[in-house]
């Protein structure tokens, strides 16, 4: 009697059931992002309730990493992903029909806790099914993938708010994420990764504060540079066009310089990965931060839209080659009972960095101006490049 072994997982099997939902995924909140300003704008918010609304987001993020990483330990992945499209469409739903900014702003807070379980949720499953050799491009194509769905949101929002209104942006978001469930749900699995979609043996009593306090080592080191690298990429959209307009480059244009920067960004996620499967991690996460860090210290010598240009393509390029190093760094730190639980800190570390750079920035700009700033931004890239240097572990040979 013979049997059939079980397929190996491939980054061609993993396309429909992980990275065309994550495409999905991925547009709605390109179409969103544009536009929670805009509602609350609407709703009567001054400039900076506005932004502190949309902050919430990130906020929202923050306080649901740890929680997303117990949920996922304890029920799997797959339900995890179908509570957060729940969450994240009565959210939606909350924005889309709300005549209050507390409404608003509760419901973009929520919006970032069902972000953050869904995007925690498939980091895991990804990390569990696909081998070690393979780590990296799969990884660095689920972050690339989540790029194109951004990059194509904004067109598509742009759209149905031409014939539907603000509200239009929401509905967009909602539509894309249930078809992303959907896709999830409907296609099989790769067999190889069939493991990947149940609870794994002693997770639901591995519990997260004792999986946490195991790691605060790797977390107070290496998730230090991973804080640092999101701090850069969360200070790019604001310090473009921010420096833009000092330069008085009128808004159509600094959409397209963006726009440039964000497609070269885009295009590099897969040979990111494959130099980090191949030569090891340090060789994707040292020059991504250099290069991130010297475009931050350029910035405030550009003095045109060319100049301006050439340093947000630069910016894009570094950024580009470190697609998926983040979520590469924490999958190879992380345990393997109690995974999800290390991820959910893993990306806490992450977004404290999002969160916590353009705070910096914002508050260095008011005590003293833009362009310190800016450098200050440029100089912690720096240090975060050497944090890469001295915490990234050196690929074993033999």
């Amino acid at each position: 009697m013979t049997t059939t072994a079980p397929t190996p997982v491939s980054l061609r099997s993993l396309i429909a059931p992980v990275y065309l939902p994550t495409v999905l995924f991925g547009i709605g909140q390109g179409a969103v992002a544009p536009i929670i300003v805009v509602s609350a704008r609407e709703l009567g918010a001054s400039i900076g309730v506005a932004g502190l609304i949309a902050a919430l987001a990130g906020i929202g993020n923050l306080a649901a990493d740890i929680p997303a990483g117990a949920l996922a330990g304890r029920i799997g992945e797959r339900r995890t992903m179908t509570l957060a499209t729940v969450l994240l469409t009565v959210s939606l739903v909350g924005c889309a029909f709300t005549g209050s900014l507390w409404l608003l702003g509760v419901s973009v807070f929520l919006m970032g806790m069902a972000r953050a379980a869904w995007g925690l949720a498939r980091q895991t499953y990804v990390t569990e099914a696909v081998p070690y050799a393979l780590r990296a491009r799969a990884l660095s194509t689920l972050g690339g993938t989540q790029r194109i769905g951004m990059f194509a949101g904004p067109f598509l929002g742009a759209l149905a708010l031409t014939w539907w209104g603000t509200s239009a942006a929401y509905w967009v978001h909602l539509v894309t994420a249930v078809a992303g469930l959907a896709v999830l749900l409907l296609v099989p699995s790769p067999e190889g990764a069939d493991k990947a979609d149940a609870v794994k043996p002693g997770d639901g009593h591995h519990g997260t504060l004792a999986v946490l306090r195991e790691n605060l080592p790797v977390f107070l080191t290496l998730g230090l540079a991973a804080s640092a690298v999101g701090a850069l990429r969360a200070a790019r959209p604001v310090v473009i066009p921010l420096w833009a307009d000092v330069l008085g480059i009128d808004p159509a244009a600094t959409s397209v310089v963006f726009g440039v920067a964000a497609a070269v960004d885009m295009l590099l996620f897969y040979p990111a990965g494959k130099v980090m499967d191949k030569y090891g991690r340090r060789w994707v996460a040292i020059p991504c931060m250099v290069i991130m860090a010297i475009s931050l210290l350029l910035i405030p010598l550009t003095h045109d839209v060319w100049s301006l240009g050439a340093v947000a393509m630069l910016f894009g390029f570094g950024n580009g080659i470190g697609s998926g190093i983040v979520m590469t760094l924490g999958a190879d730190a992380s345990p393997d009972v109690g995974r999800a639980r290390f991820l959910g800190g893993w990306r806490l570390c992450a977004d404290m960095g999002v969160t916590g750079g353009p705070l910096l920035m914002s508050g260095i700009a008011a005590v003293f101006a833009l362009g310190p700033a800016i450098i200050a931004m440029g100089l912690l890239g720096a240090l975060g490049a050497v944090a890469m240097w001295k915490w990234v572990p050196r690929p074993s040979h033999g």
